[in-house]
């Protein structure tokens, strides 16, 4: 059912179980058929196709916290097949078995896992929407062109075995933002010697978003299910304005808190009632500077 509720009004976020299928631009974009129009919607990180789970829905002015949900830790469930390789890395791609494989023993899985915990370095797939020289790399992937991927820098927090059946292994991967599931099955079946792929992946939280809190579609009320967009910056240093001093903010400047506070890079300004005004700085006279503003002045 779509609202009535007038698109100016609508700030927040919608936590969507995402099921197997459709793209993450699928489902915003049918969120957004359910808005009054014009309202803005996209997503704070996207899930691959054949996963399913957590995708957080920003709407309003939360497109613009978007970053900062998508900056925060991720927690997947990831299905991994031994013994096999995909060119795509999951279940999309051309799978190949490789030959004289044999299957290694838990310890060797779990050594071998240790060894993915804490800072590393990760190629991401090829078939994925990372840039190279203005274009997507799954672009260039289908079209047959060579394409390296060069490593990059990410943080796996850690790594359990929840289930392990050769050649099915199933994992708890807690990670930092920019981790490719994909990426830790593939390398990890090479650390093996029999190679892997990731065959299912349930994304369970990202960030305070969980997947025991999420929706479907189907369920999503839109009144209901709006969560505050105070989620995404609950951690941060909590300017709180007097009603002229909201006032000014809204105008662009800048404002002097009624409690003081120390010196942050970042910050947040609400007014009395605990409405979401600015995401902003403490200058070290301790005037909140503000960088982003969310509301409008009525």
């Amino acid at each position: 059912m779509t609202s009535s509720r007038a698109a100016e009004s609508w700030f927040g976020f919608y936590n969507i179980r995402k099921p197997p299928g459709p793209t993450s631009h699928d489902i915003v974009y049918k969120v957004r058929k359910l808005l009054p129009r014009r309202t803005k919607v996209g997503h704070a990180g996207t899930l691959d196709p054949f996963a399913d789970g957590v995708l957080v829905v920003c709407v309003g002015p939360a497109t613009r916290l978007a970053d900062r949900v998508q900056d925060g830790a991720k927690r997947y469930l990831a299905q991994v097949t031994l013994g096999q390789t995909s060119t795509t890395d999951d279940t999309e791609g051309v799978v190949t078995p490789t030959p004289g494989a044999v299957a290694p023993g838990l310890d060797a899985v779990q050594a071998a896992l240790r060894a993915f915990v804490g800072e590393i370095q990760q190629a991401p797939p090829a078939h994925s929407a990372v840039w190279i020289d203005g274009r997507r790399a799954y672009e260039l992937a289908r079209k047959g062109e060579q394409v390296e991927m060069a490593p990059r820098g990410v943080t796996i927090h850690s790594l359990a075995v929840v289930r392990y059946e050769y050649p099915l292994l199933e994992l708890d991967v807690a990670c930092g933002s920019g981790t490719y599931i994909r990426s830790l099955a593939r390398d990890l079946g090479a650390a093996l010697g029999v190679g892997g792929y990731c065959t299912a992946l349930t994304r369970t939280a990202v960030g305070q978003f969980t997947i025991a809190q999420a929706v479907t579609l189907d369920e999503l009320d839109l009144a209901r299910d709006l969560q505050p967009p105070l989620l995404a910056v609950a951690d941060l240093p909590r300017a709180v304005l007097r009603d002229e001093q909201a006032a000014d903010l809204l105008l662009g400047r800048f404002v002097r808190p009624q409690q003081a506070l120390p010196p942050a890079d970042e910050a947040i300004a609400v007014d009395g009632n605990g409405r979401l005004l600015a995401l902003g700085g403490i200058r070290y006279d301790g005037v909140f500077q503000p960088s982003k503003v969310f509301a409008k002045k009525e």
